[in-house]
């Protein structure tokens, strides 16, 4: 029987690329995001392969998050594998200037949110003593860099919450673990420079970055692998980047 992986930020990015390999490999997908247009186009698009299902929710939204996956029809409800992989960024100020807003997002999102979703899934898990939880994190989960300031907190609790989260599921025989890339173009440059694509496409000058595909590669491999073994930690940087400030733009 193919396992049912759910998929947070399915309709853009590291999500899409990784429902995309998925759906090759035969996975039963639910897919969940906020824009229910990219949702049905996905839907539309891999259920020639696989067995899919959609939700259109956002993860701030704790009331709405548990109703949805609440409403998942009985053959997709038992969930295999979670990949929390909702996240963003928001601007890229000292923390005098920050704005107040984009605080909130982030935290709101990369944290509150993969709680909330991991909340509704968890209880599942442990009932049937079985599950594997991948928290997409990010290098600014494992460094600080200037100007990064509550990008990098909230990416630090995630990587704390993988931490704490494959603690307390142990007894379980859940698997839980954390892939943090660093610089991949995907839609996310846009979104923190907040739609100007001039300083969005800036970011990737000089090198080459990693791709979605790639992350979805390596998403799958720790999927994939033989129950008694757990990719607990791992970290993806393009062979030009060396640190989150350190990218060598002449390859």
């Amino acid at each position: 029987m193919s396992k049912t992986v759910l998929i947070t930020g399915a309709t853009s990015g590291i999500g899409r690329a990784t429902a995309i390999l998925f759906a090759v490999q035969g996975f039963k997908l639910v897919l969940c995001g906020r824009r229910q247009e990219r949702l049905d186009a996905l839907q539309s698009e891999l259920s020639k392969q696989c067995e899919v299902y959609t939700l259109n929710f956002d993860v701030r939204d704790k009331d709405v998050v548990f109703k949805a996956i609440s409403s998942l029809p009985e053959n997709f409800s038992q969930i295999d594998v979670l990949i929390n992989n909702a996240g963003n960024a928001h601007g890229l100020d000292p923390i005098d200037k920050g704005s107040v807003d984009d605080w909130d997002s982030m935290l709101d999102i990369n944290v509150k949110g993969l709680l909330y979703v991991s909340k509704a899934i968890i209880p599942n898990m442990v009932e049937k003593k079985s599950g594997h939880i991948i928290n997409i994190g990010s290098t600014a989960g494992k460094e600080v860099y200037p100007k990064g300031n509550v990008y990098c907190a909230s990416k630090h609790a995630v990587d704390a919450l993988t931490k704490g989260m494959r603690m307390d599921l142990n007894p379980y025989g859940i698997k839980v673990g954390g892939i943090n890339p660093g610089a991949v173009e995907t839609e996310f440059s846009n979104v923190r420079f907040k739609g100007d694509d001039d300083k969005a496409d800036s970011v990737y000058d000089g090198f080459e970055p990693l791709k979605a595909e790639d992350i979805a590669e390596i998403i799958h491999f720790v999927v994939t692998r033989p129950y008694h073994v757990n990719i607990a930690d791992l970290i993806v940087m393009p062979t030009a980047q060396a640190s989150a400030t350190i990218l060598n733009r002449s390859l």
